[in-house]
């Protein structure tokens, strides 16, 4: 890389990143894409609820995507690991994990969450594959299937009615004591929703696709498919070591415009949304890009 400084630098260059080096490339500005190659759907066999690119592999949108990115000549691409981030008087210093020092005036974070697996064996093996997190994204296709909600309380009651309508097997695996109040049992109990609070050991399994749960005391339950709402964390920390506000729900605090707290610093995708799908990853992706470069305009014409 013959030049270190650019107009944006783009971290994460899976769908938000991408859409938004999109709409910045289309403006003729200069942009670096950096990703690390590690997008949180990576076992996630088939895209869905994205129009015209509903059943795709989410390794094909991604791919056609870049070489559609690509195609615009003031847009790179490096394969790198961003470390760490510096603001300056009039942008940012961001240093990469192969000891690349690269400055930009503005930055876009696309960076994802990493999702925090519970200590069950197997279940990793199934994420993204018979073990989701989203109905909109997943639930068609696990329809009238044996169905589990890893959950409790206000979460599972949640999940149970997004759930309802797509299966008529349904139980409720807390993993230990419910957290229910006499309002929430009820409402279960009005759908046949059973909970069960015996904790998990092990998912069995075949390629990430569920036959049965085992419990701690050894019994088992048959399943095809489970709802999680896992706790995560940010994949990258950049945004909050420079001073970008994150949200009690653990994402980074963005305005319509996808701006975070810190001037110069825009971030889309998953880290900033708690509607995790590629749909909504390319649509906040195009606002920032789109909002990057009318500020750039701001600032320079």
């Amino acid at each position: 890389m013959s030049d270190a400084n650019f107009d944006v630098i783009i971290i994460g260059g899976s769908y938000a990143g991408l859409s938004a080096a999109m709409a910045l490339g289309r403006s003729l500005r200069k942009v670096l894409i950096i990703d690390s190659g590690m997008p949180c759907n990576r076992q996630t066999p088939r895209s869905h609820n994205f129009i015209t690119q509903d059943g795709a592999k989410p390794t094909e949108i991604a791919a056609k995507a870049l070489a559609q990115v690509m195609k615009y000549n003031t847009v790179q691409f490096l394969n790198d690991l961003a470390i760490s981030g510096q603001k300056t008087d009039n942008g940012f210093f961001i240093k990469t994990e192969s000891g690349k020092d690269l400055k930009a005036n503005k930055l876009i974070f696309a960076t994802g969450i990493h999702d925090l697996m519970p200590n069950i064996k197997g279940f990793a093996d199934c994420w993204g594959i018979s073990v989701v997190h989203c109905p909109y994204c997943h639930g068609y296709e696990i329809r009238h299937k044996k169905t589990g909600i890893l959950a409790n309380g206000e979460k599972a009651l949640h999940y149970a009615g997004l759930v309802n309508n797509l299966t008529d097997d349904l139980t409720i695996l807390t993993s230990g004591k419910a957290e229910f109040d006499e309002e929430q049992l009820a409402k279960l109990n009005k759908h046949s929703n059973s909970v069960v609070e015996k904790e998990i050991v092990e998912v069995e399994h075949e390629n990430g696709f569920i036959g049965n749960l085992i419990f701690k005391d050894g019994s088992i339950l048959a399943l095809e498919a489970i709802y999680a709402g896992l706790p995560f964390e940010q994949h990258s920390q950049i945004p909050s070591d420079l001073g970008c506000e994150i949200t009690e729900a653990g994402f980074i605090k963005v305005d319509i415009m996808q701006k975070t707290t810190v001037e110069g610093v825009y971030a889309c995708g998953d880290n900033s949304s708690g509607m995790r799908s590629v749909a909504n990853a390319v649509a906040t992706g195009n606002v920032a890009g789109a909002v990057v470069n009318k500020d750039l305009v701001d600032d320079q014409f």
